[in-house]
């Protein structure tokens, strides 16, 4: 069969989604549980709301599986490739899923004179190393004709005061997209990049949520005319992991209502 067309209708779609407890993750498996596909996602530590996410999505009817992962920490990667083979064929009894989410992140605010080598650190395990070298090691359960979006930034193209190291490991992340649509091509996996905007989240302490001043700003500076919500971005990932939307590859995606144009 060939590699951009093995993925069928009587098979299981299953999607792997890092970060999927909380927050854009969430809300990205949420859709594509209403779609009928299948959920994987991992969690760093907070196993209550890990544990609240499955009890949201199997209401839904599609078999579901949290697990946790830290992506600061590549050295444990190999192991949670079996961890993810396990739940595979526990859960669906399958050998490999279709959809790989590269959502997992956090924010720290900062200008780049205040800046520490720790949090740039911080920020590049999880951003970009993390990602990275979390696909290697998945690639081999990853189905042919399958997809991975990686998660970017509006801040890659614009520029917010503050978030000078956070915007720079998303540079490369939109980079890192085109090298992997390139190289996985052979076998039929369409690689793309999703580029939220301002989104009302608890990330990065909330700051676009709570704060009124910079919440007005943003939303003045939008074609739309507001700031952007977790369904904006969930809506999207899924429509981009339709199963009749697989021709776009090694592209760019911002999410942002129009920010900045």
């Amino acid at each position: 069969m060939n590699a951009a067309t093995s993925s069928n209708n009587t098979s299981p779609r299953i999607a792997l989604i890092t970060g999927g407890s909380r927050g854009l993750g969430k809300n990205a498996a949420l859709h594509l549980a209403r779609q009928g596909v299948g959920i994987l996602f991992t969690y760093v530590g907070n196993r209550t709301a890990a544990d609240a996410t499955v009890s949201e999505i199997e209401a839904l009817g599609v078999p579901v599986a949290a697990l946790q992962l830290d992506l600061a920490d590549s050295a444990s990667f190999t192991a949670f490739a079996q961890q993810v083979s396990d739940a595979l064929y526990r859960h669906w009894q399958a050998s490999q899923f279709n959809y790989l989410v590269n959502n997992g992140g956090m924010g720290i605010y900062g200008a780049i004179a205040e800046t520490s080598e720790a949090d740039f650190d911080a920020l590049y395990k999880v951003h970009l190393k993390g990602p990275f070298f979390l696909t290697q090691a998945l690639l081999p359960l990853l189905a042919d004709g399958g997809r991975i979006i990686n998660i970017s930034s509006g801040l890659a193209r614009f520029t917010l005061p503050g978030y000078g190291a956070y915007a720079a490991m998303k540079g490369g992340v939109e980079v890192m997209t085109r090298y992997m649509a390139k190289e996985f091509g052979a076998r039929g996996i369409a690689v793309n990049t999703v580029a939220p905007g301002a989104i009302e989240t608890d990330f990065g302490g909330g700051r676009v949520r709570d704060n009124a001043e910079l919440n007005a700003l943003i939303a003045g500076q939008t074609a739309l005319g507001r700031v952007g919500l977790p369904d904006d971005i969930g809506a999207a990932i899924a429509s981009l992991l339709r199963e009749d939307n697989g021709w776009i590859n090694a592209q760019r995606v911002e999410v942002s209502g129009g920010f900045s144009i």
